[in-house]
């Protein structure tokens, strides 16, 4: 009887220390006003359009580079597979020129198919 009574007086004293909390630490739609409230305070009510603009943009050319490191990342391990074919097609002696990876791919495995006969 007693662990039930100290429980029960443990899970009040948490639930009283969290909602005395909880009047100092604003949750929820607060936060936005607060936000709202200390921009206009600090930047004034003109500079905030402004400054969402430049965010904005900010954040445009943070995804652009991203998409550009991605196609660079991309063709640096398909300019990789290219030299492996091209150096497999020179082992066999096949004229690469002016081929694709995919025709590159099929005239290694051709001529692998044949030696392996």
């Amino acid at each position: 009887m007693d662990i039930s009574r100290n429980l029960l007086h443990l899970k009040i004293r948490s639930n009283m220390d969290a909602s005395v909390i909880s009047l100092f630490i604003p949750t929820g739609m607060e936060w936005i006003w607060l936000i709202i409230i200390g921009g206009i305070v600090i930047f004034g009510a003109k500079k905030i359009p402004e400054i969402a603009k430049s965010l904005g943009k900010a954040k445009g050319e943070f995804e652009k580079g991203q998409i550009e490191g991605t196609k660079e990342v991309k063709k640096m391990i398909n300019s990789d597979d290219r030299l492996k074919l091209l150096k497999a097609a020179e082992s066999l002696g096949i004229n690469a020129e002016g081929l694709s990876d995919e025709e590159l791919r099929e005239a290694i495995n051709k001529e692998l198919s044949k030696a392996g006969k």
